[in-house]
């Protein structure tokens, strides 16, 4: 695939739709592609399909248009996913993957295994955000486009410190930079500001956390029980697992929070030495060689116990 305008030729209705729980990645590459064809293609039908997003990247161009719900049929004759490594990710939007007339794959997870018509997949790519942009012609990318794609690119390379950060990521961000966008703003108010609750229930989980393998992994455990009593969701509790990470001498960091259903979901962050996505690909889950994830069912103890010995072995 050489860029998205050859895929939008002849085609009238596009549904987009990213990962379950989506992140700065997945929202800031999707509304990315949403606003180009917004803007560029006027006579298209779009539809972004997403679940509720963090209201700090509610102020991205056209984020109120975001459908929340799948309770349509349509038939589209282009669906695109973006920063998802399987079907399995999509959930509710997967029946617009499955019904499309065509479909495109734009991602980075290490453990996609090309499920589309069309696949623009580079693991070593910084982020979902940064091919978004390899895909358009730069004097297209508006200001406000190029906010989405700056979101994308900060959060998944932790401001640009992550090993995933190369070169060409630092050279997009500089074109991004060029095109007018608050991009300080951008960075403190979407990254590093915290709400009261997100900073008690971090200091919770760090409370809650426990080291393992000799000091080599760090894990902690956050409760349905304990998000209620502290006024959270899920989706508030991004950042937590990083900050577990930059503990010293630590390898890899365990996250687990408990779903409704009574299932963990679980995030990974290694610091090179180990490979959490072979771990989470194993778990019937996926992602990148230094951040990973699933989600499992047995009881967090078990689940931390297992997840060390896979450690274990790489280490």
């Amino acid at each position: 695939m050489e860029n998205l305008a050859s895929q939008l030729e002849q085609v009238e209705t596009v549904a987009i739709a990213g990962h379950v729980r989506p992140d700065g990645d997945c929202v800031g590459s999707c509304l990315a592609t949403y606003n180009y064809i917004k803007t560029w293609y006027p006579n298209i039908e779009v539809d972004l399909y997403l679940e509720p997003i963090p209201n700090i990247f509610k102020f991205l161009k056209n984020a109120e248009k975001i459908k929340n719900n799948c309770d349509s049929n349509q038939v589209y004759d282009l669906c695109i996913v973006q920063d998802c490594g399987d079907t399995g990710r999509l959930g509710n939007a997967v029946k617009y993957f499955k019904t499309a007339q065509k479909t495109v794959c734009i991602d980075h997870h290490v453990s996609n295994a090309s499920f589309a018509d069309e696949n623009y997949i580079f693991p070593e790519a910084s982020s979902a955000s940064e091919l978004v942009f390899e895909l358009l012609e730069e004097e297209k990318i508006t200001k406000e486009i190029a906010e989405c794609i700056y979101v994308g690119m900060v959060h998944d390379t932790g401001v640009f410190q992550y090993s995933c950060t190369s070169a060409k990521t630092m050279n997009i961000a500089g074109k991004l930079m060029g095109k007018g966008i608050d991009f300080s703003k951008i960075v403190d108010e979407t990254f590093y500001t915290k709400t009261f609750e997100q900073n008690k229930i971090l200091g919770q989980a760090l409370l809650n956390s426990m080291l393992y393998l000799e000091g080599a992994c760090i894990a902690t455990t956050i409760s349905q029980k304990e998000m209620e009593h502290y006024h959270v969701l899920p989706k508030h509790l991004e950042g937590i697992v990083s900050q577990l990470r930059i503990t010293k001498d630590v390898e890899v960091a365990i996250f687990l929070y408990e779903n409704e259903d009574g299932t963990w979901k679980v995030s990974m962050r290694s610091n090179g030495n180990v490979d959490v996505a072979a771990i989470a690909m194993k778990h019937q889950g996926g992602g990148h060689v230094r951040a990973a994830g699933a989600t499992m069912s047995e009881t967090p103890e078990r689940i931390i116990s297992v997840l060390c010995e896979d450690i274990k072995e790489q280490l």
